[in-house]
């Protein structure tokens, strides 16, 4: 699933979510803060960037990091702290983004943060509620909601899984100004939907930066990672999935209890160590990623018993004159899914009349050039 949703019932259990999503990715370069603020709530707030410990406590209480002025009662026996919203990358994606050079790592990561964001503001445009009277009794509109992000890159497997933790808090801005507590119904109800404005945005995203997609409903994956090098790096579904085929499971809360009987305490590795390690599985298994002038666009390094394998993008019709090594022929233009131009079938015949070797006795004048050219 794309987008999952789970409750953080106390300030206690969140604080420790924060220590969790704060300290529990190896990856992040070192220039990177660990969360980021976002949400209308947020700029209400003046919190921007990183997010700070006693920041992130003070909005879990009900009072403003800035000011310390309090924006709501808390009462901690019933008063939820939020939710964590997760919004993970399509595998193919995750393992693009594993196997690419940094540059190309930075795209995909930039791509998969403004999908994050995309969905984020439909949350707070179309499930955003705000409760108000006597038990909350009363259900009006937000202005916006209260976020921290934290980007995560790894499974607990250690395969390559780009996702992002929207901590959603149980504070939001009403529209006069004041603030309450969070209709949470809606935030469930809204979940797939979420899930699904940020496919939508993550595939056209890429394609922008050209990557080429293909597109199954919803869905999506990336052409240049095949089916089974994505099963390859999804050591984590598998060991769920078996866990739910070994105790029954079929349900999702029985889904989510075999993650729970599966779940690993991440390991840490350093960072090139990892690239390097998934570069190696990849190419044990055939495949590799080279780099063209479209991104990452060819496939190499196929198994023995299988012939070089490439991307649509790299099997396109391209201008023969671009191809240094193999002279033109009709019979090889025939494997083009797009014509030649009228300039590029003008400087064929043009190259063609030249050559002395092939067609002794012919010459062509310069004038006789020119006006090829000026018809085109």
């Amino acid at each position: 699933m794309v987008a999952t949703i789970s409750a953080r019932k106390s300030v206690k259990s969140a604080v420790a979510y924060y220590q969790h999503m704060s300290a529990d990715d190896y990856y992040t370069r070192e220039e990177e803060a660990p969360g980021r603020w976002e949400g209308r709530g947020a700029e209400r707030l003046s919190l921007e960037g990183p997010v700070s410990k006693s920041e992130f406590e003070a909005a879990l209480n009900g009072v403003d990091p800035k000011t310390g002025e309090s924006l709501v009662q808390i009462n901690g026996r019933t008063h939820s702290a939020g939710w964590d919203m997760t919004f993970s990358a399509p595998k193919s994606v995750s393992v693009m983004w594993a196997l690419s050079p940094e540059n190309e790592q930075r795209l995909v990561e930039a791509s998969h943060k403004k999908a994050v964001k995309t969905a984020t503001t439909f949350l707070e445009n179309e499930a955003a509620w705000a409760r108000r009277g006597r038990g909350g009794a009363i259900r009006e509109k937000t202005a916006g909601l209260l976020m921290a992000q934290f980007d995560h890159h790894t499974s607990r497997d250690l395969d390559p899984q780009l996702h992002t933790h929207a901590f959603i808090f149980n504070l939001a801005p009403r529209r006069d100004s004041s603030w309450g507590a969070i209709v949470s119904r809606e935030l469930y109800k809204a979940q797939k939907e979420a899930g699904r404005v940020y496919r939508a945005e993550l595939a056209c995203d890429l394609e922008r930066e050209g990557f080429e997609v293909t597109r199954e409903g919803d869905n999506f994956q990336l052409k240049s990672i095949p089916k089974h090098i994505e099963r390859a790096f999804s050591k984590r579904r598998e060991s769920i999935e078996k866990a739910a085929k070994t105790y029954g499971y079929s349900s999702p809360k029985g889904m989510e209890m075999a993650a729970l009987r599966t779940r690993k305490t991440k390991q840490s590795m350093q960072r090139q160590a990892l690239f390097q390690a998934w570069r190696d599985e990849a190419k044990g298994l055939g495949f590799e990623l080279q780099k063209t002038n479209n991104r990452t666009s060819e496939i190499s390094k196929p198994a023995a018993n299988q012939s070089r394998l490439t991307t649509p993008q790299a099997t396109e019709s391209r201008p023969s004159s671009v191809n240094t090594q193999q002279p033109w022929s009709p019979q090889k233009a025939k494997t083009h899914t797009t014509a030649p131009s009228v300039h590029q079938l003008l400087q064929r015949l043009t190259n063609a009349l030249d050559s002395h070797s092939r067609m002794s006795g012919i010459r062509i004048s310069l004038r006789d050039r020119r006006r090829f050219h000026e018809r085109e």
